[in-house]
């Protein structure tokens, strides 16, 4: 049986994640800091078919628990591996605590950082393994009012690229997820609404990036953006002149 670990896994596209792939016959290790929403997650999946721990992933060392405890259901095995976990904190750069601005860095980058060194000894055991990590739209081009939150998915995006060259050898693939805005509890919960999310509006839902996960890991592309605007903006943004003037006006248009 294929096995996919998934952090950030108790809600949103972590938590259609698992129960996707669950339902496509895979073990599925579901980790996340919420245990009520794992154990809830936890009744909708078969008890044979997943595995559920507390996970706080700025702690390596509950990182690397979690992955062997992962380990010795699966035989040694992971197939997958999805750096899901994320938060956002919408709003101008002075708006944002510099608590708050840390906190995105330590979940969003030291934790998919963490969740590498966690992963990387099952994974190399495992034939054309797979890590995937959920980078965004806004890794495009920098996003206003989310100044930090655009920094942490430039620097997943970064990794990415990078590992998917250092990691060939291990026979290891490497991609990342860049969609825009996605409806679910991260952009419900933001007090500030961004014009950005005004003029973009919420295209997707979990369940979409959910199944754009499973073609990830299935295909062989570095980056899966799933909205047509954005895949014609990554390519403008390397004309960084006209990716800023655009993305200006698109900060003005509310």
């Amino acid at each position: 049986m294929q096995s996919i670990f998934i952090t950030g896994a108790a809600s949103g596209i972590g938590r259609a994640t698992a129960k996707l792939f669950a339902s496509r016959d895979w073990f599925v290790g579901v980790y996340d800091v919420d245990a009520r929403g794992l154990e809830s997650l936890a009744a909708e999946i078969d008890a044979t078919r997943c595995i559920t721990g507390a996970l706080d992933v700025t702690d390596l060392e509950a990182f690397k628990r979690g992955t062997a405890a992962f380990g010795a259901r699966t035989e040694g095995r992971m197939d997958a591996m999805f750096n899901c976990a994320g938060i956002l904190r919408m709003g101008p750069f002075e708006s944002v605590t510099p608590a708050d601005a840390h906190k995105e860095v330590a979940i969003n980058v030291n934790g998919v950082i963490n969740g590498v060194y966690a992963a990387l000894p099952l994974l190399e055991k495992t034939p054309k393994s797979i890590l995937v990590s959920m980078s965004s739209a806004s890794a495009i081009y920098g996003t206003p009012d989310h100044s930090v939150y655009s920094a942490t998915k430039f620097a997943v995006r970064g990794l990415t690229e990078a590992l998917e060259v250092e990691f060939r050898p291990k026979n290891i693939r490497v991609a990342d997820i860049m969609p825009g805005y996605v409806a679910g509890p991260m952009v419900d919960g933001q007090t500030h609404k961004s014009s950005m999310l005004q003029t973009f509006g919420i295209k997707h839902d979990a369940d979409e990036i959910a199944r754009l996960v499973w073609d990830a890991v299935h295909g062989d592309r570095v980056h899966w953006v799933p909205q047509a605007n954005h895949k014609v903006f990554i390519r403008l943004a390397g004309f960084t002149t006209l990716a800023r003037t655009l993305m200006s006006r698109f900060a003005k248009a509310h």
